[in-house]
């Protein structure tokens, strides 16, 4: 069986000395189970160039290039406008090994503060226009934000502008899964399904078509179940498929066969 792990970091500097062993044994272990392609997901303008020259470097690698919304409260949206032009000459550069731009979107979770969130909305519209500008799928970061981020996607279908992507680290409940496919996006699934102590999540985990069900890790975060506690690696992403699919009672192969379909076809791998 082969699965697609559609989100991590491993790429990244910040994140990847959390590690104790090595790049390439977090890799050799990821095939080991199956899985041979994974993104590695910018947050910053430093960690998306990382993302770039890791896919250039390792076969199975993807990259995604994007500020995360907690950037505009650890810099500044100043200084976050001036890091996000930094992102188009990497597309520019790129030997196709970017796929999407992401991960982006609105965290009200962590900021409340009006004038934050609204220089997320800001900062989030643009990286909807450098996507549609390459025609790219998009990684939402989406947390106590959904009202704004349907608004602001139907703004852009309003005028015949399809914006396509997937939610990542999908933690919501029917009432905001319904609006995602209602809008033809993905839901991104990982190991906070496997611990989770909220049923409304996990009744909509179990009500995500499988045509529009993605895996992902998030590591080095979010380790599932069994293994909290330690450093999550892309090897874990079976561990969700398989809680998955007793959750949702289907076979693992099917899990296998249509996330990883649905990942080639959404990033275009």
């Amino acid at each position: 069986m082969q699965f697609i792990d559609t989100h991590c970091h491993i790429h990244d500097s910040e994140f990847s000395k959390k590690y104790a062993q090595s790049v390439e044994d977090i890799i050799k272990n990821a095939k080991n189970v199956g899985i041979n392609k994974y993104i590695c997901v910018g947050t910053s303008a430093v960690s998306s160039k990382q993302a770039v020259e890791f896919s250039n470097k390792y076969s199975g690698a993807y990259a995604s290039l994007a500020l995360h919304p907690h950037e505009i409260s650890d810099i500044g949206a100043e200084k976050c406008n001036t890091e996000f032009l930094k992102l188009e000459p990497l597309i520019k550069a790129s030997n196709k090994k970017i796929i999407a731009i992401g991960e982006c979107g609105l965290d009200y979770f962590y900021h409340p503060q009006t004038d934050v969130q609204q220089a997320q909305q800001v900062l989030f519209r643009s990286h909807i226009d450098l996507a549609l500008k390459y025609d790219l799928p998009l990684i939402f970061h989406i947390r106590d934000a959904f009202d704004d981020f349907f608004k602001i996607l139907d703004e852009y279908n309003l005028k015949g502008l399809k914006v396509k992507g997937v939610v990542h680290s999908f933690s919501a409940h029917m009432p905001q899964l319904v609006g995602c496919l209602d809008r033809g996006l993905y839901i991104g699934l990982n190991g906070i399904m496997t611990f989770t102590r909220d049923q409304l999540q996990l009744d909509a985990a179990k009500a995500v078509p499988l045509d529009k069900l993605l895996l992902e890790t998030d590591a080095p975060f979010l380790t599932p179940k069994p293994f909290r506690g330690m450093m999550c690696e892309l090897k874990h992403v079976v561990n969700t498929a398989e809680f998955l699919s007793n959750l949702r009672n289907e076979s693992l192969n099917k899990i296998s066969e249509f996330t990883s379909t649905n990942a080639i076809n959404l990033f275009s791998l």
